[in-house]
């Protein structure tokens, strides 16, 4: 039987727990935290799947990121290396982050199919990210992805 992601943040939190890795423990508590919200958000309570549990954990995971930036440029720096630390320890649970050139050529199919649904120029920005984001899943960041869109489009 294979485990969900939820159970392996359950597991990992027991061992974090068991080894008083602080950090660690704070992490995996407050996304395990988002995901219970997440599946008690609504008219009827449900389990998430892996898929949306991926989902928090990359929320989880950029408000970290943000959080750390506002410490460091508030003079804050070692609660801006905490933030990070916990932003790291998520980002094990995600998955791989493509290259620059992965991303590239995976914007360049995007493009490629909504020409051939005859969607171009800068009008198919919309187009092409929703093709552009199905390819991707979650392997880079939607600022990232939307910046690479508008590179290939204007060019």
């Amino acid at each position: 039987m294979t485990t969900t992601l939820k159970q392996r943040l359950q597991e990992d939190l027991t061992v974090a727990l068991k080894a008083r890795d602080e950090v660690r423990l704070a992490a995996l508590r407050l996304t395990l935290s988002a995901v219970s919200k997440e599946e008690t958000a609504g008219t009827q309570a449900r389990e998430l799947s892996d898929d949306e549990v991926l989902k928090v954990i990359t929320r989880e995971a950029k408000k970290r990121r943000e959080a750390a930036e506002a410490f460091e440029q508030g003079g804050r720096s070692e609660s801006a290396a905490r933030e990070r630390a916990e932003g790291e320890i998520l980002a094990e649970y995600l998955p791989k982050q493509l290259t620059d050139e992965e991303l590239g050529a995976l914007v360049d199919e995007a493009v490629a199919e909504a020409a051939a649904s005859g969607t171009e120029g800068p009008k198919a920005m919309g187009a092409v990210m929703k093709i552009a984001n199905a390819k991707i899943a979650g392997r880079a960041e939607g600022g990232r992805v939307a910046a690479a869109v508008k590179r290939r489009l204007s060019t």
